[in-house]
């Protein structure tokens, strides 16, 4: 018999509905889809999904609810499992700050404007990658294994975001936020040659970056970075 389901989003995920489902229930044919399914309908990625509730009772992305069911969806508990340890992540092309911002702590954060939608999903998908992303429909790929939606505007709300959902311990000064490869420490005089004069005589330790060489020391941009990476440990803390 032909009927109707209804779906309740926690309120945690109104932001990824469109606006005229946010915050009331919402009704869907049961047409006998699987109950990921029926939660992509509405709006929620898979990749938002934490706990389903069918009538209150635990349930499967596979199962099929039937006509006249009540669906909760739950979002994702924190912190989340990433498929390595520590996690790796890709960020899509419009979240560039944000990639800079997590490599200043330590994390590894893959980015590269080339690449666009299918590209995206494939190299996250070869590299046990996690995406992040704003884009919704990005999220809903079937190839896409591992994503993220980040919330948040502004820069530092989205690194404090992607911090709290992968429980990260960050490791500041680590990585090169030019290319995120790692750092290690490099004595002055075999890089003397490539500094500024002030520098020279100025700072005594730098790094240099594995992947690009690129040369790294604290410098006056130092005291900015410093309160950014001071306010992200005691957000986590």
């Amino acid at each position: 018999m032909t009927g109707t389901l209804a779906v309740e989003v926690d309120p945690s995920l109104d932001p990824l509905l469109p606006p005229r489902r946010r915050g009331r229930r919402v009704h869907v044919v049961a047409d006998g889809s699987a109950l990921v399914h029926v939660v992509e309908s509405v709006g929620v990625p898979r990749t938002e999904v934490g706990a389903l509730l069918v009538d209150g009772a635990p349930a499967a992305p596979g199962d099929r609810p039937r006509a006249g069911a009540l669906v909760r969806v739950l979002p994702v508990a924190r912190p989340q499992p990433a498929p390595t340890d520590p996690p790796r992540f890709l960020l899509d092309v419009h979240l560039g700050t944000l990639a800079r911002r997590l490599r200043v702590l330590g994390v590894d954060a893959a980015w590269d404007r080339t690449l666009d939608d299918p590209g995206l999903v494939e190299r996250a998908a070869a590299q046990d990658r996690v995406l992040l992303t704003r884009d919704r429909g990005l999220l809903r790929r079937r190839a896409l294994p591992h994503g993220a939606y980040v919330r948040g505007q502004d820069p530092e709300e989205q690194v404090l975001d992607v911090v709290d959902r992968f429980g990260l311990v960050p490791r500041p000064w680590t990585r090169c936020t030019a290319c995120g490869g790692p750092l290690a420490p490099v004595a002055k005089e075999e890089v003397a040659a490539e500094l500024p004069e002030g520098t020279r005589r100025t700072y005594e330790t730098f790094a240099r970056c594995a992947s690009c060489g690129r040369v790294y020391w604290h410098g006056a941009h130092g005291a900015r970075l410093d309160a950014f990476v001071t306010r992200v440990l005691d957000r986590r803390a």
